[in-house]
């Protein structure tokens, strides 16, 4: 016992110089001031935390794992054990002694207790507890209940281990011990070397060499690998859990960090120290049936190499079938007959070795079964998969395999075979069109096509035939085309050399296409010729027939023979007309031939020009023959025209002259406009024949004046027609004013005859004496009358009308007594109509207004009458229930009293109206109005009156139940006080009642607002009612005397707390602050990392909100301290002495929170400051990415234009890089400022600056490089450009250069000319091709 309390000094005393020796050096980095400090302590921070996590889950897991021998469990160490009364049980299953009996109760004092009879129980036990009381338990000290769970352990777990070593024999302590005999059951063991119970441990193997050590048919050792380390760990805790019975203490998180906490690992190792030292006292037994054993082992052995074999077989079956099972063949003959041979050689080489292993097998296996069934054993099946039936399916589906290969490859064979036919096949084929597209191109260059319509038409028939021939060979040459792309589809082996010959085959069948079109554009430019031709001849046959026509001297002898003769000539002229556009269009088309252009012409373009010039002139003979022709006629057909006109004119004249000398006026006013619309005909027929006749006139002039042959007839006729027009208009206008004297007559009598009847019509109306018998009626009638009002005064302007019209009669007719006695009839008439109905107007207002008074005045006091008998036959009610209902009755009468008000103002307003006015009943209307004002006035005061005996009955009752409310509620608050007697002294009846008593000052204080407020209803009620005087002011009596008795309770009530109250207060204040106190470091402590921008700037203001928490605290943590040093002075208590203890806890603790909360300050504005860099590193990268793929997916162009076009968007692109990179450089500074300031993530920084900057330089280069390479390929562009020109002008003159035609003597001095100049067209040229020479020289 002695050992294990001086092993465990021996581990704190280690544990202290750590501490002392990092206190030095967190001195040390204080005096430096370097930034690195706050990370270094913060990090210690949290692998202290995580160590403590990960030694209280062992803990427990340790504790649960003997406590489940008597059916408890823990869920939380440090709670859990608070009570202790799970320690005791812990220390009974630990020692098998019985402990004292816990003590009952849940109070802190019965769990120190508890606590103290464990720890009393571990001193007699000669355990060693310093520093360490049972406060600290109850409390949840973390430290020190990890520390006695620790040495529990040491004590019944540790503390008896030994080990004798073969050498001296020599006895060591527990820890070393346990560490010697680990070396010793792990030594040989590979990757495996225990020196320590930390780091030693953390890849796992040691845990697996223990139990391989003890138990190797658990694990395969061989199969582990070092570097999977939380593998190993999860096979070993899992292999002890479910095999050894042992309690899984660890997880493989726990270990597989830097620093594994050695007290866990302690804890769990000596688990597999006395599981295997039992398993040690069954070995002797053991070695009794070894000798049985031995024999199954070697059994074992023979299923284990059986099992590795037919593995191995399975294995190399299963990636033999996998090769065997590709498909992926050579691209040609050769290839593929390797592979064939290659196939060959694995059926011959390597496939009989393994056919013969799957021979043994099959022995080996047999060999087993045999000796398992010579020992009475079970005799051995291997496992699903590796069955001899397995392996033979395997076997068959190689065999498969096999087969589908050969014919594969044989299929590909024939295959490649095909391909080679039917590519030589397309060399023979594309020989023969190139030989013929050649030999058809020589045949089309020539051009023999004769000098009339007939040739030409006979060459064109010929080339036809030649287009016929060349669009039939087409499907040829399509068929080399077609095994062409044959051979591409397969992918053949030589397809680049098949591909250039197919487009050397359609190069030459399209320039022979375009060699034909060409002759055939020629041919047809003849062709067009040569009917332009014959159309010239057609043309000039058929003027000269036209102008035998135009020559002829008859002109007519009458004017029908004239008109006769010009629709002839009009054909003639329409002939003439459309042989223009004929003529024009053969010009046009003629003109196409006489341009003087360079290229082919099918004629001379001057021999074009004189025929069509010649063709010009006649065509405007003929048409200077046919306008004078038709000028002829013209003059003709004007000279017979005029004789016919002037009879005809003369003919209508008499004929009206007759009607003009008739006397009839007409007998009425129909007659007379019958007739004037009559004469208005005629003046308009006068009026239209006059402007023809004006016409004719002018023509005969203008013949006269141009010297007509027949002027002196046309003369007289002019002369004769003229004096007899004027005689006729004399007789119109005397016709006219007769006619329009009378029509004035007539309509004067007939307006006169109208207003008369109207004036008639109108007087019934106005004269009638009804005025109605009611308001509506009257009020109808006096619609009307304004209807009639409006007539009379809208006839005015009609009688205005008739005098204007008897002003503009004649004199004689307007001065005679008829039309004078006519109109003072008539102005008598209607000024009594309008004196009428003034009168009558009157009456109707006066009759209305009577009647409307009489009704509205009936109207109120009948409403008054009803009121009036409800008001009078009412009483006051004594029940509140009958007042509340008459007082709504009464609230439902003020808007109906409002709406009579307003009816009863609107009768007083008419009536006084009607007195002014002067109405014939004013002593029957001024009766009236006062009497509905009288009844009126009085109704108001009986309502004034009901509602006063009401409102004063309502604050009676209204009193009465106030009163009851107010004792009723004044018995209830003094039961509260009366129940919290029952309350105890303890603290939690102390702080109820001081709850209760809290609530209860504020309800007192409106208790005693309302017992003055019904002081003053009473005083105010008793004077209103003296009758009830004396009942309002008992009342107020029995709610006094209620209330006194209540102050007097509570006042007995709060002296006989005492001073426990406020002690107990501070009590409770403290926990509340020692609580947040431990939230708040808890919250400060946290690890949380900002992962992005937005989380970096949430933790930071979080954090600053903590900073204003702590900040506002401060005042109560410094009137905590106060009164604390108040209550603890000069107390020797063990409770006052725990609680100066506590106070020295909150000191400690008050003054961690602030360090902890700056070194979080600084590691957050660390990640603040990392975040930042990140985002602006993300948009470089963004930058560089865009730059990259740009710069990567730059081709190069294939023309000129693209090629200028892509060095234009390349400087605009490296333009950009400028602009963008003033941003990139401000990131990599930043970044090395960071990094410069030691900021905790400063390697990442570093590796993301070099990165930037690393690839801003490349893309530079990149950039600058791409640009040279474009404007290389600028210039091949140009060179390429330059020889594709010239080889298109080269092919070009290849064609005039084979010309053969000059064998013919006809040409052949133009033919020696254009030789000449195509000579110097080649010299001028040699300087092109030089100069392409010199250009690829210096390119190369």
């Amino acid at each position: 016992m002695t050992t294990v309390a001086a092993e465990y000094d021996h581990m704190e005393i280690q544990q202290q110089y750590t501490a002392d020796v990092n206190n030095r050096w967190e001195d040390e980095w204080d005096n430096e001031n370097s930034s690195a400090r706050l990370f270094e302590r913060s990090r210690i921070k949290a692998l202290a935390d995580e160590r403590e996590a990960v030694q209280k889950k062992t803990f427990t897991k340790w504790v649960n794992s003997h406590l489940s021998r008597v059916s408890c469990r823990i869920t939380d160490l440090y709670m859990d054990l608070r009570d202790g009364r799970m320690l005791i049980k812990l220390l009974e299953v630990l020692s098998g002694e019985r402990l004292p009996k816990p003590t009952k109760g849940r109070m802190r004092i019965h769990c120190l207790e508890n606590v103290d009879k464990a720890l009393q129980f571990l001193k007699e036990q000669r355990v060693h507890l310093e520093n360490m009381g049972s406060h600290d338990i109850v409390d949840g000290n973390h430290r020190l209940t990890l520390g006695l769970i620790w040495t529990i352990i040491l004590r019944f777990q540790i503390q008896d281990i030994s080990v004798e070593t073969e050498d001296n024999k020599e006895k060591r302590s527990a820890k070393d011990a346990l560490l010697l005999w680990c070396q010793m059951k792990t030594a040989g063991y590979t990757n495996v070397n225990i020196h320590n119970f930390s780091t030693s441990w953390r890849d796992g193997m040691a845990f697996n060499a223990l139990i391989h050590k003890h138990r190797p048919d658990l694990i395969d050792f061989d199969k582990l690998k070092k570097s999977n380390a939380h593998h190993n760990l999860q096979n070993a805790f899992n292999l002890a859990e479910q095999h050894l019975g042992l309690t899984k203490l660890l997880d493989p998180e726990d270990i597989s960090v830097d620093h594994p906490d050695e007290k866990s690992v302690i804890t769990y190792v000596v688990t597999y120290y006395h599981y295997f030292s039992k398993m040690k006292a069954l070995k002797v037994e053991g070695k009794r049936i070894g000798k049985v054993l031995d024999n199954a082992i070697e059994t074992e052995k023979m299923i284990e190499k059986y099992e590795s074999l037919a593995s191995d077989l399975l294995e190399w079956i299963e990636q033999t079938i996998i090769i065997l099972n590709n498909r992926k063949f050579a691209n040609s003959l050769v290839g593929v007959q390797q592979q064939l041979q290659a196939f060959n050689t694995y059926r011959t080489v390597e496939k009989p070795p393994k056919f013969t292993e799957k021979g043994n097998l099959e022995v080996l296996l047999f060999t087993i079964q045999s000796k398992m069934r010579a020992n009475n054993q079970k005799v051995y099946m291997p496992r699903e998969g590796k069955l001899i039936s397995d392996i033979n399916k395997c076997w068959e589906r190689l065999e498969k395999a096999e087969h589908e290969r050969e014919l594969a490859l044989r299929t590909e064979l024939i295959r490649q075979e095909k391909l080679e036919q039917l590519a030589r096949r397309f060399d023979r084929k594309a020989a023969m069109r190139e030989t013929w597209l050649s030999e058809n191109q020589r045949l089309v260059s020539q051009d023999n096509f004769g000098f009339d319509l007939q040739a030409v038409e006979a060459a064109t028939k010929k080339h036809e035939a030649i287009e016929t021939d060349i669009a039939a060979y087409e499907e040829r040459v399509q068929a080399v085309l077609s095994v062409a792309r044959e051979l591409e589809a397969e992918s053949y082996h030589d397809i680049k050399r098949v591909t250039a010959r197919k487009d050397n085959v359609v190069r030459l069948w399209e320039y022979l296409l375009e060699l034909l079109r060409a002759r055939r554009q020629r041919l047809e430019m003849n062709l067009g010729l040569q009917r332009v031709f014959q159309e010239m001849l057609y043309i000039m046959d058929w003027m000269d027939e036209m102008k035998v026509l135009l020559l002829s001297q008859d002109y007519g002898k009458h004017l029908l023979g004239v008109e006769d003769l010009l629709q002839k000539h009009a054909l003639v002229e329409a002939d003439i007309a459309i042989q223009a556009d004929r003529v024009n269009n053969v010009n046009a088309n003629a003109q196409k031939f006489a341009i003087d252009t360079e290229g082919y012409k099918p004629c001379d373009p001057q021999v074009i020009r004189d025929r069509v010039a010649h063709m010009d002139f006649c065509y405007q003979e003929l048409s200077q023959l046919a306008s004078e022709r038709r000028a002829r006629l013209e003059e003709s057909r004007r000279l017979w025209k005029f004789f016919w006109e002037m009879a005809e004119e003369e003919g209508w004249v008499r004929e009206k002259e007759q009607i003009l000398s008739s006397d009839d006026c007409g007998r009425d006013l129909t007659g007379v406009l019958r007739l004037l619309s009559q004469h208005k005909a005629l003046e308009d027929e006068t009026s239209g024949r006059s402007a023809h006749l004006r016409q004719t006139a002018r023509e005969g002039e203008e013949m006269v004046a141009a010297g007509h042959f027949g002027a002196d007839k046309i003369s007289e006729r002019l002369a004769d027609i003229r004096e007899r027009w004027a005689g006729l208009e004399r007789l119109s206008a005397v016709r006219k004013a007769r006619l329009l004297e009378a029509l004035a007559m007539h309509q004067f009598q007939a307006d006169a005859d109208d207003v008369d009847a109207w004036t008639l019509d109108v007087l019934r109306v106005v004269s009638s004496a009804d005025v109605g018998h009611d308001e509506f009626s009257t009020q109808a009638l006096v619609k009307k009358h304004k209807d009639a009002m409006e007539e009379i005064a809208g006839y005015r302007p009609a009688i205005d009308a008739l005098h204007e019209q008897a002003r503009t009669l004649p004199e004689e007719q307007a001065q005679s007594a008829e039309v004078r006695g006519r109109l003072a009839g008539i102005e008598e008439r209607y000024a009594e109509v309008a004196e009428l109905a003034r009168l009558r107007k009157q009456a109707l207002q006066d009759a209305l207004a009577l009647y409307k008074v009489s009704s509205e005045a009936d109207a109120c006091e009948v409403w008054i009458d009803e009121k009036e008998q409800w008001l009078n036959g009412m009483e006051i009610p004594e029940k509140l229930e009958d007042l509340e209902v008459v007082q709504h009755r009464f609230e439902s009468l003020e808007p109906e009293m409002n709406n009579q008000a307003s009816r009863v103002a609107v009768v007083n307003q008419i009536a006084r109206q009607l007195l002014h006015s002067g109405h014939p009943s004013e002593k029957e209307i001024k009766a009236q109005q006062d009497k509905l004002n009288t009844r009126w006035s009085q109704f108001r005061d009986l309502v004034d009156l009901k509602k006063e005996s009401l409102a004063s009955a309502l604050g009676v009752q209204n009193y009465h139940l106030e009163c009851n409310e107010t004792k009723s509620w004044i018995r209830e608050k003094t039961k509260v006080i009366e129940s919290t007697q029952e309350l105890g002294n303890d603290l939690a009846g102390v702080m109820a009642l001081q709850r209760k008593l809290t609530g209860m000052e504020r309800d007192l204080a409106a208790i005693e607002d309302k017992l003055v407020d019904l002081r003053k209803e009473a005083e105010r009620l008793g004077a209103e009612h003296p009758e009830q005087e004396q009942a309002i002011v008992g009342r107020l009596a029995e709610i006094t005397g209620v209330w006194d008795d209540m102050k007097a309770t509570l006042r007995n009530r709060e002296e006989s707390l005492g001073e426990a109250s406020k002690l107990q207060q501070f009590l409770r204040e403290l926990d509340d602050f020692q609580s947040w106190l431990s939230r708040t470091q808890t919250a400060i402590a946290s690890e949380d990392v900002a992962n992005t921008l937005a989380e970096a700037e949430k933790l930071l203001a979080q954090h600053e909100g903590i900073k204003s928490e702590i900040d506002n605290y401060e005042e109560d943590y410094q009137k905590m301290r106060d009164m604390g040093e108040m209550v603890t002075q000069g107390q020797t208590d063990a409770q006052y002495m725990f609680l100066r203890q506590r106070l020295q806890a909150l000191d400690t603790g008050w003054n961690e929170l602030h360090k902890m909360w700056e070194n979080r300050q600084n590691l957050l504005s660390q990640s603040h400051a990392y975040q930042l860099f990140l985002r602006d590193t993300k948009q470089a990268e963004a930058f560089l990415n865009n730059q990259e793929y740009v710069l990567a997916h730059t081709e190069m162009p294939s023309t000129l234009e693209a090629a200028e076009g892509a060095i234009k968007k390349q400087e605009d692109f490296m333009t950009t890089m400028d602009a963008n990179e003033e941003k990139i450089g401000a990131v990599v500074e930043t970044g090395r400022r960071l990094v410069s300031d030691g900021n905790i993530n400063g390697e990442r920084i570093q590796e993301k600056v070099d990165s930037i900057d690393d690839r801003h330089k490349k893309n530079r280069e990149t950039a600058s490089e791409l640009l040279m390479r474009l404007k290389d390929n600028r210039d091949l562009q140009r060179f390429l450009q330059d020889c594709q020109e010239l080889s298109l002008w080269i092919n070009e003159k290849m064609l005039t250069a084979q010309d053969m035609s000059y064998d013919e003597a006809r040409n052949l001095h133009s033919k020696w000319l254009k030789h000449q100049a195509f000579m110097a067209e080649l010299q001028s040229n040699k300087e092109w091709l030089d100069k392409i020479e010199k250009n690829a020289l210096s390119g190369c």
